[in-house]
């Protein structure tokens, strides 16, 4: 049998795969809290500069007047990071988002070659230990550089952890475990707001906030290989013997399980060499998909964030604002998952339809009049502009890995989070361009989301249809029917049972 039917043999969703995939998805509460470590960590209270010559001074006399007027410890209040040295707060924050670029970039591709556990276990052991020299970091520069390896791993391990979740389970279950990831995460981000309106000094925070990750990868160890990264890789013993330990977790008795050998994915064999990241921009339907669906998670993260700098600018309680940039995102999953799994809508379709609303509701914003007291204010239509786009940036990650073939998968999953950290990258840029004229940052928003929607049309609809496991499957329309047949035989016994 092949590994599909293999899943609807030991349990497409059974209760071992349960137990490992709330492991993966509870491991987002860690992951969300380092994203947001800095917003808080990194607060600049009120101050004022006491016996101030008329002439320039430099920072360590200014160390000597300064007051901080608020009562917070934050490393700004530490380290006197105000007026010439402010920068370095943003520049903290930049560098763990320059090593989730990075992290997108390597950790991807090598998990498609040594392996998934490997990768994840690895990458999650070295977040900890980057995690707690944040925490004792001795000076600012020692602080910049943890971030940075921070968001290395954790850009890394981000995208292994959600790949996980879904090729453990059968693909049915697919948008439901992708969506519980990036529903977890929006909950992480509002416990850590919480978390942090109960522990004020930061050191103590930082250390608090990434002692979960000791926990989650305690209960990571035990994790197996993903067995469809085996079978597609040529190891089909190894993923036969994860299979019927599944199996006898869940109670099947199926332990006589036999998958059906694929010659051309033997280790070493043609699948796996020619399996890495210049397969993207070689193969010529991995091309066109890679191109559009690059631009659609750019203009998802660029909108995203765009959206979020605008809704920081309230006033209230740092804390509040954390949490609330958390739980707005919450009503977008469950939309997620009633809409892609219907027939009508799928996934192509709904991704493009909350793009042209995120759009829309942008373009909504530049038609109100600055504060406006009534209902549709640019505050609200602005969050409801960031619900729309959490929608789909949610869907974006779902259907990605649904596109890719298992031997590319995480390569693919890499590239695309790549265009999205550029996104996030120029997003703070967009609202300085007010200058030019009130309404440009909101235009810019409203073009780049229509825009991706009208791109995302463009790709191939994925809902009830078999993921190809190699390359040669892709390329062949023969292989993909038959795999759609027997997809469909199964589902339609499955149901009579």
């Amino acid at each position: 049998m092949d590994i599909e039917t293999a899943f609807h043999t030991v349990g497409e969703f059974g209760p071992y795969q349960k137990r490992a995939v709330t492991v993966l998805v509870l491991a987002q509460v860690y992951m969300a809290c380092q994203s947001m470590l800095i917003v808080l960590v990194g607060y600049t209270p009120e101050y004022r500069v006491e016996n101030q010559d008329g002439g320039s001074s430099g920072h360590r006399e200014l160390q000597q007047h300064v007051i901080f007027t608020e009562d917070v410890d934050s490393i700004v209040t530490e380290w006197v990071l105000i007026r010439q040295q402010a920068y370095k707060v943003s520049l903290a924050g930049s560098l763990f988002f320059t090593g989730l670029l990075v992290g997108n970039v390597v950790f991807g591709p090598l998990s498609d070659r040594i392996g998934r556990r490997p990768v994840y276990l690895t990458g999650l052991f070295f977040e900890v230990m980057f995690g707690y020299l944040t925490a004792l970091a001795p000076s600012y520069e020692v602080f910049a550089a943890s971030r940075l390896l921070v968001g290395l791993m954790n850009g890394g391990i981000g995208l292994v952890c959600f790949v996980l979740t879904q090729e453990y389970v059968g693909k049915s279950y697919w948008a439901m475990t992708g969506t519980l990831t990036s529903m977890i995460f929006a909950v992480g981000i509002a416990l850590f707001g919480a978390l942090g309106y109960f522990v004020r000094p930061w050191r103590t925070l930082a250390m608090v906030a990434n002692s979960s990750g000791v926990l989650f990868f305690l209960l990571s160890v035990t994790l197996p290989e993903s067995p469809r990264w085996l079978y597609s890789q040529g190891q089909t013993e190894r993923a036969e013997e994860v299979l019927r330990f599944m199996a006898l977790r869940n109670g099947s008795n199926a332990t006589s399980l036999v998958l059906q050998r694929v010659g051309a994915a033997r280790p070493g064999g043609p699948a796996r060499r020619r399996g890495g990241v210049l397969q993207l921009a070689v193969h010529p339907v991995l091309r066109l998909r890679t191109m559009v669906l690059m631009y659609v998670w750019y203009c998802c993260s660029l909108v995203y964030y765009g959206l979020t700098l605008g809704a920081s600018a309230t006033s209230g309680s740092r804390f509040v604002n954390v949490a609330m940039y958390g739980l707005v995102e919450l009503p977008a999953y469950p939309l997620c998952i009633y809409f892609i799994n219907k027939s009508w809508a799928g996934r192509r379709k709904s991704m493009s339809s909350f793009l042209f609303l995120a759009g829309s509701a942008c373009l909504c914003t530049t038609l109100i009049p600055e504060n406006s007291g009534s209902l549709l204010s640019i505050t609200s239509l602005a969050l409801l502009g960031k619900l729309m786009v959490s929608a789909a940036f949610n869907i974006a990650y779902v259907y990605t890995s649904e596109l890719y073939p298992t031997v590319i998968r995480n390569a693919g999953l890499g590239v695309c989070s790549m265009s999205c950290r550029v996104g996030g990258i120029l997003a703070p840029f967009v609202p300085s361009m007010r200058a030019l004229h009130a309404s440009m940052p909101f235009t810019v928003f409203c073009l780049s989301g229509l825009s991706a929607g009208c791109l995302g049309l463009l790709l191939p609809e994925t809902l009830n249809r078999p993921a190809a496991d190699t390359l040669e499957e892709l390329s062949s329309s023969r292989v993909l029917e038959n795999k759609a047949l027997l997809y469909e035989d199964k589902k339609l016994k499955s149901n009579h049972q």
